[in-house]
């Protein structure tokens, strides 16, 4: 699938994406979802599949965020308050912290939440508003929806499924 440019692909690439990636999450084992079983966002560290649901709820609320902020007329820290573009191994840390009390089952919930929050508020944007005019920088919110959302559910997809390959699951 190449890179949305509307907003039909869009929505077509975050559904086709989050679908493949939601398959693969509900094979996991939840006696394994705690472990650190994969290389982590950061160099040098590992993650659980609970972390890596947690980083897809941040940046998916993020998203959220982003969208709500700016719609109100409110300034937008980008990428989040407190962090800079370099500092993404951080931020990931943040999103494992944030959502660690929540059990899988709640971390899924929520994921599966985000990302109907995010549809609904492409749903309601044009095309025009989507990909007409440079939103942050040079790049369309459009654009800034997909590398948030579909090209991290069709990376974590991939982890995933590799992980759960050398486990004998098949999602």
């Amino acid at each position: 699938m190449g890179i949305p440019a509307d907003k039909a692909e869009l929505l077509l690439a975050i559904e086709t994406n989050f679908g493949k990636l939601f398959k693969a999450l509900q094979a996991v084992p939840e006696g394994l979802t705690q472990e650190p079983v994969m290389e982590g966002h950061s160099k040098g560290t590992r993650m659980s599949v609970a972390n890596l649901v947690a980083y897809l709820i941040g940046w998916n609320e993020l998203v959220i965020k982003w969208i709500e902020r700016d719609a109100a007329g409110l300034p937008v820290d980008f990428p989040e308050t407190g962090f800079k573009w370099n500092e993404l191994g951080g931020l990931a840390h943040k999103f494992y912290r944030d959502y660690e009390g929540l059990t899988y089952p709640q971390l899924l919930t929520r994921l599966v939440a985000a990302r109907a929050r995010i549809v609904e508020l492409i749903g309601q944007r044009s095309d025009d508003e989507l990909y007409g005019r440079p939103w942050y920088e040079r790049w369309p919110l459009g654009r800034m929806i997909q590398f948030n959302t579909a090209s991290p559910y069709h990376n974590a997809n991939g982890r995933l499924r590799k992980w759960l390959k050398s486990e004998g699951v098949k999602p």
